[in-house]
């Protein structure tokens, strides 16, 4: 049976190591804000879909972790292994000498249309 007070404290270490608000978070791992609210706030208990979301979303949380405080956070056990949230920040816009130079960028909208930057 899973601890609901241990397991929030589990949950807040991610929080914090990731710098992450709760709506951030919940955003993160694709549920509602108010989830996550009320889950904090002792209102709910976490479901085994919670639980897997956070496992996806942050795969350094081994799920022993999570449910039973079994090992360490971040498990590193492989450099390969990269939480979704790292992959999806965007690498910083810096030129440096090696690399190709931008020629341009276009963003393309749902309604049809687009932009075009063009660097000068």
């Amino acid at each position: 049976m899973l601890d609901t007070t241990a397991f929030l404290k589990r949950l807040k270490l991610i929080l914090t190591h990731h710098e992450l608000s709760s709506a951030a978070f919940a955003d993160l791992i694709h549920v509602q804000r108010s989830s996550i609210s009320h889950l904090l706030n002792g209102r709910n208990k976490p479901s085994l879909e919670f639980i897997m979301k956070i496992h996806e979303a942050f795969p350094e949380a081994d799920l022993q972790w999570l449910l039973y405080d079994k090992g360490t956070f971040p498990n590193v056990t492989s450099e390969n292994k990269l939480n979704s949230f790292t992959k999806n920040k965007a690498a910083p816009l810096s030129k440096a000498p090696s690399q190709k130079a931008i020629e341009r960028v276009v963003i393309f909208y749902t309604d049809g249309t687009y932009k075009n930057y063009i660097e000068q």
